[in-house]
């Protein structure tokens, strides 16, 4: 049976429940590059069928990655420049444009091989953003979609950004949320290519502490809600 749900205006259709068990493996802080190779021998392994379907939860160390195709000028300083500031710079090859990571915020990498309901990447990712509304529902914050825009909202601030990529039917990447922390690292670029909105995190909103593991865990239950899968802590 499936359900449709809406964020404001915007529906939302629960995949129908397929045999999805998702392994959560929980890093810690780990470089960029770091992540992005362990993604890579996890992608390899599961489109040859190998290994189960994995979200990596982790931080990074300030980092400012671009997507494929993102617009150069959306990084406000050089990169030279952002480097000497301590912030990384990479490319990658998920979607979307640029964004940054720091300390407090959680990172999710999704290594799923989709079942024929997910094989869609509109509904991926709208999937996506559901897991994380269901999360902050859970910590008490109302967040929702904008209408042509990608990833997670409150108000005119974004919550949570969203990039992913899918390549023989295996997703990589996937999602930043702000949880707590400095949020000055968003001023070195224009936040995914948009500009005159800004950036907030759970903590901000609501007006206390929230750590990355206290988030970690109602993401977790709501990847498992919202991708009608079981999740099995590593």
């Amino acid at each position: 049976m499936r359900t449709t749900l809406t964020a404001g205006s915007i529906p939302f259709q629960r995949p129908a429940a397929e045999e999805l068990r998702v392994r959560v493996r929980r890093l810690g802080r780990i470089p960029y590059a770091d992540g992005l190779s362990l993604q890579e021998e996890l992608v390899a392994a599961r489109q040859e069928g190998l290994g189960p379907d994995t979200l990596l939860l982790l931080e990074h160390p300030p980092v400012v990655t671009l997507g494929r195709g993102a617009d150069e000028s959306h990084l406000l300083l050089p990169r030279d420049e952002i480097a000497r500031r301590g912030v990384e710079v990479h490319d990658t090859t998920r979607g979307g444009d640029v964004t940054y990571h720091g300390p407090g915020q959680l990172v999710g990498y999704a290594v799923l091989r989709l079942p024929p309901g997910l094989q869609d990447l509109h509904r991926l990712l709208r999937t996506m953003e559901e897991s994380l509304i269901e999360a902050a529902r859970e910590l008490g914050i109302e967040a929702g979609r904008v209408e042509g825009l990608t990833g997670v909202w409150v108000g005119r601030e974004k919550l949570a950004a969203i990039g992913m990529r899918v390549a023989r039917w295996v997703t990589s990447h996937g999602f930043a949320l702000n949880v707590s922390g400095d949020l000055s690292g968003f001023d070195l670029i224009v936040p995914c290519g948009i500009r005159g909105r800004g950036v907030t995190s759970l903590s901000r909103l609501l007006g206390r502490d929230v750590t990355v593991p206290e988030a970690a865990g109602a993401v977790v239950r709501g990847f498992g809600r919202a991708f009608s899968a079981r999740m099995e802590e590593a």
